[in-house]
Formats: C-alpha cells, sequence, structure tokens
C-alpha cells in the first residue's frame, strides 16, 4: 500500500523537486492546496490515510487530528507553527517540524522594502502617476534614522543588517542578545519601542506574548513612527493600530501578516491610505520556496525513515 504525503502548500506542485524527491523514497505525494477556509467534513477528513504531511500556515485543531489514522509526521513549509495543535499532535504520537533558516534573507529583504515604500510614500506616488497627477511630495532618507527590532532570530538578524547596511542606528530587544555584534544596540523592550522610527517585529506569537502591540505601546511610539509586521498578526491588536493612525499617534504600518487572513471587508485597516498591506508575501520568493518545501520533504522522510528530523517544535 503507498505511504501518501498530503501536500497543501499552494505552491508546492506535481513534478518539482520536492514531488520527485518525496516519490524517490518511495512516498506517494497527494496534493490538496489550502485556497481559503475548509468546511467542517473536509477538515475532519484532511488526514485520513495519510501518513505524512507537508502543510501552509492553515489550523491544524485536535479534531482535525482525530480523523488522522495513521499520520506520523506535520511538517510546516516554513517557520511559523503557532496554527498547530502541537500538544494535541504530541498526545498521538505525531511528530511537527518547520523549516528554519530558509526565508529570512526573503523577510529581511521586504521588511527593508516596506520600510522604503512608507519613507517616500511609493504607493500613493506610483498611483497617483498613474491616475495623470505628478507628486513631488519630500520624503524621508533611511540613513540616520532609528531602526528598532523586537526578536532577533534569523530574520530579525537579517533585517539588523541591512539596516546597519543603510546606514540606520539599529536597536533591538531580544531574550538572545549577541555581544560580539557591535553595530547593533540591545536594549530593552520599552526603549526600542519609544525610540524607533520603523519598528519592525520580528517574533513569535505566544501566551506571554500575545498582542504584543497594544494600545499603549502604540501610544508610547514617537508621532512620526511606522509599524512594520512581517511575523504574526496576532502580535497586533489591529483595532488599536486603525485608531492610533488616525489619530496621529503614529504615522502608518506595513503590514504583510493580519490576524485574520485575507483581511475582512468590514477592517478600519481598509481605509487608511499611510497603512500598506501586502497578502503574507515575505517568505514568498522562488529561493525561499524551494528551500522550505524541500527541508519539510526532508523531516517528513527523516520521521518515516525513523530518524530524527533537522527542526522538530514539539520537543
Amino acid at each position: 500500500m503507498a505511504v501518501r504525503i498530503l501536500i497543501t502548500t499552494d505552491y508546492l506542485r506535481p513534478g518539482d523537486a520536492v514531488d520527485h524527491l518525496l516519490r524517490e523514497h518511495g512516498l506517494d505525494p497527494v496534493y490538496a492546496p489550502a485556497q481559503g477556509p475548509r468546511s467542517v467534513m473536509e477538515r475532519n477528513s484532511l488526514f485520513e490515510g495519510i501518513s505524512g504531511a507537508i502543510l501552509a500556515s492553515e489550523p491544524v485543531t485536535s479534531d482535525m487530528l482525530a480523523g488522522a489514522d495513521c499520520l506520523q509526521v506535520i511538517a510546516r513549509s516554513g517557520v511559523g507553527y503557532d496554527s498547530i495543535d502541537v500538544k494535541a499532535a504530541s498526545a498521538l504520537g505525531i511528530r511537527v517540524c518547520n523549516a528554519p533558516g530558509t526565508n529570512h534573507h526573503s523577510v529581511a529583504e521586504l521588511t527593508i522594502g516596506l520600510i522604503i515604500t512608507a519613507a517616500r510614500r511609493l504607493l500613493e506616488v506610483t498611483t497617483a502617476v498613474r491616475e495623470g497627477r505628478w507628486p513631488r511630495d519630500a520624503g524621508r532618507e533611511l540613513r540616520g534614522s532609528t531602526l528598532g527590532i523586537i526578536g532577533y532570530g534569523p530574520s530579525g538578524r537579517a533585517t539588523a543588517n541591512l539596516g546597519i547596511a543603510l546606514g540606520m542606528t539599529v536597536l533591538v530587544s531580544t531574550s538572545h542578545p549577541d555581544p560580539d555584534n557591535t553595530a547593533v544596540r540591545f536594549t530593552d523592550l520599552d526603549t526600542v519601542i519609544g525610540s524607533a522610527d520603523y519598528l519592525s517585529l520580528h517574533t513569535r506569537a505566544g501566551h506571554s506574548t500575545g498582542q504584543l502591540i497594544d494600545a499603549p505601546r502604540l501610544q508610547a511610539m514617537k508621532p512620526t513612527a511606522v509599524l512594520i509586521n512581517t511575523s504574526r498578526g496576532s502580535l497586533v491588536d489591529e483595532e488599536a493600530l486603525a485608531k492610533a493612525v488616525c489619530n496621529g499617534s503614529i504615522a502608518g504600518a506595513a503590514l504583510d501578516v493580519l490576524d485574520n487572513e485575507p483581511l475582512p471587508a468590514d477592517s478600519p485597516l481598509h481605509r487608511l491610505e499611510n497603512v500598506y498591506i501586502t497578502s503574507h508575501l515575505a517568505g514568498q520568493t522562488v529561493q525561499a520556496r524551494t528551500r522550505a518545501g524541500l527541508a519539510a520533504a526532508h523531516a517528513v522522510i527523516d520521521v518515516l525513515e525513523n530518524r530524527e528530523p533537522a527542526h522538530p517544535v514539539d520537543r
């Protein structure tokens, strides 16, 4: 009987490198791309007859795992895994892995791109030119400004390095500072939030984190500051953010991740011209996708062949 591997990551397709790798190991890829919410019946039967799964960021609940009759491993084709009920998976003996170190350069590059977009108001300018206008408003240089970074994992470090290269002063709040990096100033969270001209989030969500950027912390930011989130949508109180931008507590925001994706039609963020929203694209480059897909495939193969995977998140 074929060992079936479920793949829901929408950019992984039959005939690609991941498909070939799995088949070389005698596995049978089954494709069910994540294209929006699934029905209850679809969710609860998703893992039936499946031995391993390579998943996008869609939720995996205990109810879904209850129908996993032979599932041994779930591998995220990305870094975040807070959408997976790891505790429920572990209780059933299902290994859970992710793919760190595969997209941090892509995330950092988009982060800087969003900062430049906000600093030079590129969206407004290109829209105006398309409409026949020719705006000449002054933007802001990044050199000499302060880049505040919360979290110093791979994407935080890569973003810090790009900020330094652009001549920015880089402040970082982290529980794991790097004493050898003298180009970065490691300091406390409140100092980073209050000092940043551009505040970029690169930390994981968790029970202790919750909404890291809430109304009081938005009030503590500079009125000229811009918030950038390429990490987790749950880190930001979006209602408080909309109010802070409207009343001028901060200058704007650039969000690649949202608490609910796609952005609900009734979200107040839709109405704000100085809030730039992209569709969870930070890690979505050709190179990062290739690395992430192969890393997830290797995790599945390792578990099914009784080897310890490289990046387990369940232990």
